[in-house]
């Protein structure tokens, strides 16, 4: 049996690696991203590279147990302002029929997103460490 802190170490590396592959396609793929992006926002390829940075970024701080609460919060306010995004491909799903996506899965990724906050924050609590706690006693070392 896995116990709960290699299942956090799992979990965490899952989410890591689910953010930096999610940041390198909005490189690979920016066009899409840009389509997806609501118009009425200014520089719209810019904020595509952006995020995309940031998920990037996000993700290796998972990993880094001193980086790890700030990336959780970075992330998670990365989720929200990406949220516009959802709720315009829902809105306007008939301009993304050739992604063969249904409507219906539009609309449940807006719920989702909560959950995906709130799967990201629990993630990036791990250890604890933060900035002016005690170093690690060397048995401590094995659990990260």
């Amino acid at each position: 049996m896995i116990n709960s802190v290699r299942w956090q170490t799992l979990f965490r590396s899952f989410a890591a690696t689910l953010f930096v592959a999610a940041g390198a396609n909005h490189f690979w793929h920016s066009a899409f991203y840009v389509r997806i992006t609501p118009p009425m926002l200014p520089h719209r390829l810019g904020l595509v590279w952006i995020s995309g940075f940031f998920e990037i970024v996000g993700g290796i701080g998972l990993l880094i147990p001193v980086l790890r609460r700030v990336a959780g919060w970075g992330l998670c306010l990365l989720l929200l302002c990406v949220f516009p995004a959802n709720i315009y491909m829902a809105l306007h799903a008939d301009q993304f029929a050739d992604l063969h996506a249904p409507i219906w899965a539009l609309w449940l990724r807006l719920p989702l997103q909560p959950l995906l906050m709130l799967w990201v924050w629990r993630n990036s609590r791990g250890t604890g460490l933060s900035v002016g706690d005690p170093p690690l006693k060397a048995s401590q070392i094995n659990t990260l």
